[in-house]
């Protein structure tokens, strides 16, 4: 495909091009990709199907519409006139509707190809009836994605949009399927196809869909109000168990989409392609080529979604840091708020009002009772100090030990302690010291590194049992070089190396003195020079 588009550029580049079947083409550069845009016959006409939803009378039309709607959900495809007419007068609102609106109102569904009519013989008992022509109504198929977009639209606010780590989850198992597609049937392919093709919809729509209502001035607003700590657990808690569906499945979905085979992925574009070719349409004629740059472009969407290309950072990237910086938010939010709130209290008023009612004590046993329902177990608000008392004995009472004098400071945010003035402490071996360890420590490190290599290469399938620190550096290795476009970079010492993938899918077990885990099967190649 991509060489025919070369050939198509070059042939022409300046000059709009016109296919066999009259549709016009400008091919554009952007970043190195190329853009087809295709302006149809029907791209370019009128849409009369949609003329009910903003014409006069439009509240009888859409009322209509939604009665064949809702008949046709209900397999119900087929409606006379009577029927129509009778289900609106059902509703209070149209008590003052005729039969004669109704007919106007149907003629002119017909006539903006919302309605199908057929006319209907079966019922005719004379030449008259006949000639009155006894018309069946049903509601087209344009109509019918009008309405079911229509009834989203009224139900958005209500339903809302979701984060979903179940989705991601079949996605992943999806992609995993991707090369047993080969094998398979074109039916079960294409069933295959629709599954992942429909849920990576619903992840995409459903999270921006979330995000922006999170980013929006409603939301933010509602942020600042108290209300708002009642549910910021439950929002924080659910936008970090999407994060963890991210962390659990991107990755893996990342690497299977790099190590796809690509004579398997042909193949089974081929069999998505040729399964759909194969479909009958009424009305509609789809050349296999068109299918097959949708199904194509439709993968593409799919990869560039989770895997990072030519330096840019992938959509699960930016989904990821999106969500961790509305939790930062939600969390400062909550915070400031928490310390509104604790504006409010005023401990010096409280402890003067208990002052005034251990004064209006009669006597000591009534002051041990006022004691004991101010600072008792129920109700602790005694203060705290570091200070020595003279026994620890529970008998020893409060008035035979001597009085201590507790400084009380204001908790606001003007007051500062005073400090003393102090000369800056020279700190230089200390650093040295600490750098001496350190490159100690990387030393022993990459000599211990450097027993694990066989002829300047590291084979993760090979590896005897390694320390944490060593797999935490290896496992950083692997992620620099996969950054890099030729999987390449360096070490800490300046050493070059590669890296080396296995394009079959296999894997290996690292093993390590923490336990195992399973990566895809890799090796790592060190150069002499540094770059």
């Amino acid at each position: 495909m991509e060489s025919n588009w070369n050939q198509a550029v070059e042939a022409d580049s300046d000059i709009p091009q016109i296919s066999e079947s009259g549709s016009w083409f400008w091919r554009i550069m952007n970043k190195g990709e190329h853009v087809a845009l295709q302006v149809s016959d029907k791209l370019l006409k009128p849409l009369t199907e949609a003329k009910y939803l903003n014409a006069d009378n439009v509240s009888r039309y859409r009322c209509i519409m939604r009665i064949f709607y809702e008949n046709n959900e209900k397999l119900n495809y087929w409606l006379y006139q009577e029927d129509v007419y009778e289900e609106m007068k059902k509703d209070s609102y149209w008590s003052e509707y005729t039969i004669e609106q109704c007919q106007q109102d149907l003629a002119s569904l017909v006539e903006w190809k919302n309605l199908n009519t057929m006319q209907d013989t079966k019922k005719v008992a004379s030449i008259e009836e006949f000639k009155n022509k006894k018309y069946r109504y049903q509601i087209s198929e344009y109509s019918v994605q009008i309405e079911r977009l229509v009834l989203r639209l009224e139900n958005l606010l209500v339903e809302g949009a979701s984060l979903e780590p179940t989705l991601l989850e079949r996605i992943r198992r999806n992609v995993e399927k991707f090369s047993k597609m080969v094998e398979e049937e074109q039916a079960d392919v294409n069933a295959w196809w629709n599954d992942l093709n429909s849920d990576f919809v619903r992840l995409n729509q459903n999270y921006q869909d979330y995000i922006r209502d999170l980013n929006s001035v409603r939301a933010e607003e509602m942020m600042h109000t108290k209300e708002f700590m009642v549910f910021k657990d439950r929002l924080i808690e659910y936008l970090r168990s999407f994060i963890k569906g991210l962390q659990r499945n991107v990755g893996v979905i990342e690497e299977y989409l790099r190590l796809l085979d690509e004579k398997a992925k042909k193949q089974v574009f081929e069999k998505v392609t040729a399964y759909q070719f194969a479909i009958p349409r009424i009305d509609i004629e789809l050349s296999k080529k068109q299918i097959e740059e949708n199904v194509i472009g439709r993968f593409e969407s799919i990869y560039n979604w989770f895997v990072a290309t030519d330096g840019h950072e992938n959509e699960a990237a930016k989904l990821f840091d999106a969500t961790n910086e509305i939790i930062r938010r939600i969390t400062r939010y909550a915070a400031e708020l928490s310390e509104k709130n604790s504006l409010g209290a005023n401990r010096k008023e409280e402890y003067k009002k208990v002052a005034e009612l251990f004064m209006k004590c009669e006597d000591v046993d009534e002051a041990h009772k006022m004691s004991a329902m101010v600072f008792g177990i129920e109700r602790p608000v005694h203060i705290s100090g570091d200070y020595d008392r003279v026994t620890d004995s529970m008998n020893q009472g409060v008035y035979e030990e001597e009085p201590i004098c507790i400084e009380l400071k204001p908790r606001i945010r003007a007051y500062r302690m005073k400090t003393k003035r102090s000369s800056i402490v020279e700190s230089t071996e200390k650093k040295l010291e600490i750098r001496k360890k350190m490159l100690q420590q990387q030393k022993e490190e990459m000599n211990r590194i450097r027993l694990l290599e066989k002829d300047g290469v590291i084979d993760f399938s090979e590896l005897p049992v390694i320390e944490p620190r060593i797999r935490e550096i290896l496992l950083k290795w692997i992620s620099d070089a996969m950054e890099s476009v030729d999987f390449s970079s360096r070490t800490d010492d300046g050493r070059t190396y590669q890296l080396e993938k296995t394009s079959g899918g296999e894997t290996c077990t690292v093993h390590c003195e923490d336990g195992n885990f399973t990566m895809p099967k890799m090796r790592l190649i060190f150069g002499e020079k540094p770059i």
